[in-house]
């Protein structure tokens, strides 16, 4: 289960998202299904420049709190960017590799959490 430590992680992500006006946020807690991670945070813009914004807001509100991502990928092509907080996984989608990918169906089994 999420510890405090990942719900703080947690919440500086969402309002970061949020803050960019992020669509259909959603968090997953994959802990008790995988060694992955403790949870999956899926958001969706719906332009480049929305997407790097919402990662951008992501890591400089993290780096503020004293997290470093283990390491981002698809920043430059900005269709699914992905910041890894080693507990915490965030996914940045543009809409269509969003439906394409589903994550919300392939870890179905995970735990919807609610922020």
């Amino acid at each position: 289960m999420i510890e405090e430590m990942g719900n703080k992680k947690l919440q500086i992500i969402f309002d970061a998202l949020d803050d960019k006006k992020a669509e259909n946020i959603s968090v997953i807690d994959i802990s008790e299904i995988t060694i992955l991670a403790d949870c999956f945070v899926i958001a969706s813009g719906s332009n480049p420049n929305q997407i790097h914004a919402m990662a951008d807001a992501v890591d400089e509100k993290m780096s503020k709190a004293g997290y470093s991502p283990r390491s981002v990928e698809g920043y430059r092509n900005a269709n699914w960017i992905l910041m890894d907080y080693e507990d915490i996984v965030v996914h940045i989608f543009d809409k269509e590799s969003r439906a394409f990918y589903d994550l919300e169906r392939i870890w179905s089994d995970g735990k919807r959490l609610q922020l």
